[in-house]
């Protein structure tokens, strides 16, 4: 169970400010809980990345009718999102947060949907077009203690704004950008992401322990295996379940199995952004021979309802092993194809190099892990800062560049295929024998705290915060999105590029939009 600071709300941004200062610069997960009776309130997962420690805040206000906090966007700037999803679904506003809208619902939806006593019908299904939004809301508090609310225009009237998506050949997803245009250059770039929301998070919270590990699947689904993964080692850590070290074993190889395929999509999705069509089928022809490895195991393909609390759900097929190796020594040759045919491209390196940097202390203050990250020099792959399942056991290089544009952050991927074959290459003849499955009583109950598990996942680190009242359902369960701190950072990316380095940006970013949108 995690051992959680309590800070009063007036001290909050003073006190955040300083663990900023004393080097916690890595804001892990910001998330919204209703409380009932204590009140509404944010918990936040700071690391110090240099030391790797971790310290765990939280605030809250009594008020339900008009709630207030104080951002702590101008520390953190991953923060700027988050709390604007907070606000959307606990109706907080937060102080001194310069784009205080909603970030996925419409502006016209009534009520806040995580709060428990939300009255799921208050909104009908309405197919009426949403007026857009054009106005930042800034909330002030004056010395006398009243708020004053500042709305701001999001684009002036002169301004040439236009739409790109959420058409998903666009954005890779039902993700829509508007764009501020000077000619072909970008001046700004406002996100909406809220086109696909499944509720995910809300739906949880009536669902058994076991019934939620099915919708991780279906969030990113190019890394169902570890989505999946970080739940059930957040119920395991809560419920002191050791897993035997077969199951370790298992995950560890089908996570790295997940990773190629996410990576080898993006290869082909870049290739195709960038006009590059015969390299894209290269990719969609590989990822295919592992998803029938899935396939013969778990029998899916893209969802995989593969680990379980404990364990896995069924042991590997008996052809698995054999043919992982033949993959292995499939796909090494032809990675070098795949550069013959794309990465020396000089059209391919013109639209990429020095395209969308974004500088180390921004990857870390956006909170922009995985292979975003590592490209701007970050070191932020969970594997090494927080083993866990097979990982200490086996030897592999984290890839990181320093350049921070999107031909550093296609090499990072590019690279970290062949590290995953390392990593499934000395687990695969090595697997141990013992059990599958841990023996759990019928009826799952996680005792009563708050816990916190991450993976790293094919887009950064994936966490599960889970906070539990020892009933058979989870209080509170937030994913952290590996994409949405990918999307924060796009006006950052964007501003100041042509209107075409918007889609070699996105790209290179490699967002999956289900993901975001929970």
């Amino acid at each position: 169970m995690e051992n959680i600071i309590y800070i009063e709300k007036e001290k909050f941004h003073d006190v955040a400010l300083e663990y900023r200062e004393k080097g916690y610069d890595f804001l892990r997960s910001l998330t919204g809980v209703d409380w009932g009776e204590e009140g509404l309130g944010v918990v936040y997962h700071l690391e110090n990345i240099a030391t790797k420690e971790n310290v765990v805040l939280k605030t809250l206000t009594l008020n339900r009718e008009d709630p207030h906090l104080l951002s702590v966007a101008d520390i953190w700037k991953g923060a700027e999102f988050n709390e604007r999803e907070v606000y959307d679904y606990f109706g907080i506003q937060f102080i001194g947060h310069p784009d205080m809208r909603r970030l996925f619902l419409r502006e016209d939806w009534v009520g806040f949907p995580l709060r428990k006593d939300y009255d799921m019908s208050l909104n009908p299904l309405r197919m009426t077009n949403e007026e857009t939004s054009n106005a930042t809301q800034y909330i002030e508090v004056l010395p006398d203690g009243s708020v004053i609310k500042h709305r701001d225009l999001l684009f002036d009237n002169d301004e040439y704004v236009i739409n790109i998506g959420p058409q998903h050949p666009a954005t890779h997803g039902v993700l829509r950008f508007r764009v501020s245009l000077e000619g072909e250059t970008i001046k700004k770039l406002d996100a909406h992401c809220g086109y696909i929301h499944r509720g995910i998070e809300k739906m949880c919270e009536s669902l058994t322990y076991p019934q939620t590990l099915a919708l991780t699947d279906r969030l990113d689904y190019l890394g169902a295996h570890q989505n999946r993964h970080a739940l059930c080692m957040c119920i395991e850590k809560a419920m002191g379940i050791e897993v035997s070290e077969r199951v370790q074993y298992i995950r560890t190889i089908m996570d790295e199995l997940q990773r190629i395929d996410s990576h080898l999509l993006f290869y082909s999705c870049a290739c195709m952004d960038l006009g590059a069509l015969t390299a894209f089928f290269y990719g969609f022809r590989d990822r295919e021979k592992i998803l029938d490895i899935f396939e013969g195991t778990t029998g899916g393909r893209l969802i995989q309802n593969y680990n379980t609390i404990g364990g896995v759900q069924a042991d590997i097929a008996p052809d698995f092993v054999p043919k992982v190796k033949e993959f292995i020594k499939y796909l090494r040759p032809t990675l070098k194809e795949y550069h013959d045919v794309f990465t020396g491209n000089i059209i391919m390196q013109g639209r990429t190099k020095g395209v969308g940097i974004l500088s180390r202390e921004d990857a870390i203050s956006f909170g922009a892990t995985g292979g975003t990250g590592r490209a701007s020099g970050w070191a932020c792959d969970v594997r090494k800062r927080h083993p866990y399942a097979a990982y200490d056991k086996v030897q592999f290089e984290e890839i990181v560049y320093t350049e921070g544009d999107c031909f550093a952050r296609y090499m990072v991927r590019m690279k970290e295929i062949e590290q995953s074959l390392n990593i499934i290459e000395q687990l695969i003849d090595n697997i141990p024998e013992g059990e599958i499955q841990a023996k759990l009583k019928p009826i799952i109950k996680v005792p009563e705290g708050t816990y916190y598990a991450a993976v790293e996942g094919s887009r950064g680190e994936f966490g599960v915060f889970l906070e539990s009242r020892g009933d058979k359902y989870p209080y509170r369960l937030k994913f952290r999105s590996t994409g949405l701190p990918l999307v924060s950072a796009m006006n950052t990316l964007c501003r100041d590029a042509k209107i075409a380095d918007l889609i070699a940006i996105g790209a290179s970013v490699d967002y999956v939009v289900p993901d975001i949108d929970r």
